[in-house]
């Protein structure tokens, strides 16, 4: 489990609140999850739990507990897109960009990056830069001042500043000011302002915006009056949950006030929130940016070939196909509401000029910034991502193709097995080697597989990635690989397959899938891994994803109303 470090979430708070942070900005997104807290046993290099043998799922392994148990609870800080929606959803738009400390992500998701990597010194000087600028910026602009406050303070203190304050101070802090912060922040205000009240509001919101109650997701959990031994998170907690999952932002005045009324404790209360937030244009957004984590498509901005090599390769053909994963989630979530699978196995995407010359398919209408849909051949050798080229590219070396690291994609991104590094001293360039007899990628691949150190990730990464070998680095298919047949046969997990369209057949009827998914989101929704003792709750949502067709927004749905994102257990010292 990826948590806070034994001084507790009480404990850590106090040091935020006195900016005592911890310097490990260093430290690359694998180190991060390890050395934070991650459980004794996890891989932070593969991106999964450990199972004991390489290749199984995580969801598979051990036995499962009879009944659920929450986890912990975790801190997480807001991402650097959550904190940029935040300011926008406090401030407004149209402020300067302030710069911030990166984000990680360990096991996929910037997530759980934000629950497992302690802020810098200067991530914590970059947070107190960006208060002062952005409200500097706010309150030297005296139209723009009195829209956010709402009223002109006639002094220091006075009743403007504290119902400002309180307002100001339930949207930012996600619930309302305790009487202890609001006497804090009036007295802020008071004190500062110099005889301008103006001044003085605004080194109030500029100490509001560096708040732990700002700039982390407190969710504590209060008791649950219907089970003694856990915790449930409170309206207003479940109001952020709710949000930064389906908004990656904070909560609009709306769901707070569904949190004030008590609605969300209670299914119908949750679903109807929920629905009004898919209903957003906000919620297109987050979704893209959950898929793009899960797909990795991010690497797509490091890709780089040489044009004299590969000349279909364009300067913006990553963007496009960037774009064409984009518009292919954006169809089956939104439009259609259909089987998430079908990801991995429609014919059916969006091309522009220069992604239908790679494809060699007709889109009439499509230009150099317009995309249309299209059906790819019945008999022809694509079906879903995994033969488009953001996949084909990104999984690919700059002149050779990359069998090893197109299977290591499909095991652990679309199935959530586990595969462990190579060994550090191992050599993983095939190269030109001049004592290997091998002729195609694929030979070289199977002489380099004699080296019994690399045979056993290998004999389980190789056979489904050697079904992508009709594509070259660029994702145009071929026939022929330095001059010689193409062979794409292959298996997954014993089951003979040639080529990219078979495997996409055996996915879609492979439960792996639809269960991978649950659990990419769980981790994404919680950001953390999932504790054994979860077991039995995301058994149930698997469940509930079957019965609703695999449609992704009911899963979300589901997800939110299930009692594993609904309870946390009470922090423990141990």
């Amino acid at each position: 489990m990826v948590r806070l470090p034994r001084l507790g979430i009480a404990g850590a708070l106090i040091l935020l609140g006195s900016a005592c942070y911890d310097d490990n900005s260093a430290r690359d997104s694998d180190q991060a999850a390890s050395s934070s807290g991650a459980s004794a046993g996890t891989d932070a290099s593969t991106g999964d739990a450990p199972t004991g043998t390489g290749g199984e799922s995580d969801s598979d392994s051990g036995d499962a507990p009879d009944a659920f148990v929450p986890a912990e609870p975790v801190l997480p800080r807001l991402t650097a897109t959550q904190y940029r929606n935040a300011i926008e959803h406090l401030l407004g738009p149209g402020l300067p960009g302030t710069p911030l400390e990166p984000d990680t992500n360990p096991y996929l998701f910037y997530n759980i990056g934000a629950t497992s990597t302690f802020i810098s010194e200067l991530g914590v000087q970059q947070y107190e830069e960006a208060a002062d600028a952005l409200s500097r910026a706010v309150f030297a602009d005296q139209a723009r001042r009195e829209a956010l406050v709402g009223c002109v303070p006639l002094a220091p203190g006075d009743g403007c500043v504290q119902n400002f304050l309180g307002t100001f101070g339930r949207r930012a802090y996600r619930r309302p000011l305790t009487q202890d912060e609001q006497a804090r922040w009036t007295d802020v205000a008071t004190q500062l302002a110099e005889g301008d009240a103006w001044r003085g509001l605004q080194f109030a919101v500029a100490g509001i915006l560096q708040s732990p109650h700002f700039l982390y997701r407190v969710e504590l959990g209060e008791p649950d009056p219907g089970d003694p031994t856990r915790l449930r998170f409170t309206g207003w907690e479940m109001a952020a949950r709710l949000s930064f999952l389906l908004w990656n932002g904070p909560p609009d005045d709306l769901l707070l006030d569904a949190a004030g009324r008590g609605d969300l404790y209670t299914d119908a209360g949750l679903n109807a929130e929920a629905e009004r937030l898919l209903g957003d244009p906000r919620a297109r957004v987050a979704l893209q940016e959950f898929f793009a984590q899960y797909l990795d498509l991010a690497r797509l901005e490091h890709v780089s070939r040489d044009p004299a090599r590969w000349p279909m390769f364009s300067p913006t053909m990553t963007a496009s196909m960037r774009t064409e994963v984009q518009l292919l989630v954006d169809d089956l979530i939104h439009r259609n509401d259909g089987d998430i699978r079908q990801l991995f196995s429609t014919r059916r995407t969006f091309v522009n000029a220069e992604l239908a010359a790679l494809y060699g398919v007709a889109a009439e209408g499509a230009s150099p910034i317009t995309f249309v849909p299209v059906e790819l051949p019945e008999d022809g050798p694509r079906a879903g991502i995994l033969t488009l080229g953001a996949f084909l590219t990104m999984n690919a070396h700059e002149t050779i193709t990359s069998p090893t690291n197109r299977g290591k994609y499909v095991r652990e991104r679309v199935l959530c097995q586990v595969i462990p590094p190579p060994p550090g001293d191992v050599d993983t360039d095939l190269g030109d080697d001049e004592n290997m007899d091998a002729q195609t990628v694929r030979e070289k691949l199977e002489q380099h597989q004699k080296d019994p150190v690399c045979a056993g990730c290998h004999s389980i990464i190789d056979p489904p990635g050697f079904l992508f070998e009709h594509f070259d680095s660029v994702g145009g298919y071929r026939t022929l690989d330095n001059g010689y047949p193409v062979d794409a046969s292959g298996n997954l997990d014993g089951m003979p397959l040639d080529g990219a369209r078979d495997l996409a057949e055996a996915l879609k009827t492979d439960p792996r899938v639809g269960r991978c998914i649950v659990n990419q989101l769980y981790r994404h929704a919680t950001g953390r891994l999932p504790q054994p003792s979860e077991t039995p709750a995301l058994e149930a949502l698997e469940q509930r994803f079957i019965k609703a067709d695999h449609r992704f927004k009911q899963l979300l749905l589901d997800l939110v109303v299930s009692e594993a994102f609904r309870t946390v257990a009470e922090e423990t010292d141990a």
